[in-house]
């Protein structure tokens, strides 16, 4: 009865883990992409002004129309620039790229329900070790990832489009969809070490947390 008690536990514990994990991917994701603040910075770090010939207000306006459109509970169904064509393959692109972040909003939400659930049964029977793996998790594969992405950003940038869509329509013409020119890649590795930041922060947290927990209350084989 102890011993499958006890890979209950485990079992439990691995896939709070993993969806803790989840969770905190999504989170980081949906932060981000809420964080304007970040693409308002490189309006002036990256000079765009300078480089593309439009002002910092029409940039900001475009911007803003293209984020609203990917966010849940905008509730923007159509994509429109205030200043700049479209061509075909860039709106079926940027659909393609709305029903991604849609997803991860969903996720998000569904994720941390299920976390808090798991939570809500694991810590009175003080079973900590899926916080553990949620820390250990977002502290090795933030990571990796960032140093492949530092290694060779140009490559990783290609391969997670290679990996995410079926198709070539991310590889945008400036002539017929200007819009690009106020998306430098750049700005997206400003946003990827963000996502980065905000996993290892949360790896940080739920270490803190495991330790407290382990500390304060440590497990106890008689107290089950």
């Amino acid at each position: 009865m102890g011993l499958r008690m006890g890979i209950r536990s485990r079992i439990g514990d691995l896939f709070l883990g993993l969806v803790g994990f989840l969770f905190l991917v999504c989170l980081s994701v949906v932060l981000v992409l809420n964080l304007r603040c970040i693409y308002y910075f490189d309006i002036d770090y990256l000079d765009l002004e300078a480089e593309t010939g439009y002002s910092e207000e029409l940039i900001r306006e475009n911007y803003d129309a293209l984020i609203d459109y990917n966010l849940l509970f905008k509730g923007v169904n159509d994509l429109e620039f205030p200043d700049f064509p479209m061509s075909d393959e860039a709106e079926i692109h940027f659909k393609e790229v709305k029903r991604i972040f849609i997803a991860i909003q969903i996720l998000c939400m569904v994720s941390g329900a299920a976390v808090l659930v798991l939570l809500f049964r694991k810590l009175p029977r003080r079973e900590y070790g899926g916080l553990k793996l949620i820390s250990l998790l977002t502290f090795v594969v933030p990571i990796i990832l960032g140093i492949c992405a530092v290694w060779d950003w140009d490559s990783f940038f290609v391969r997670f489009h290679e990996l995410f869509f079926q198709n070539d329509y991310w590889l945008f013409d400036p002539i017929t969809d200007p819009v690009i020119l106020i998306l430098p890649d750049m700005f997206f590795a400003h946003c990827a070490a963000a996502i980065l930041i905000f996993l290892l922060l949360g790896g940080i947290l739920t270490g803190v947390l495991y330790r407290l927990l382990k500390k304060i209350r440590p497990y106890r084989p008689e107290a089950d």
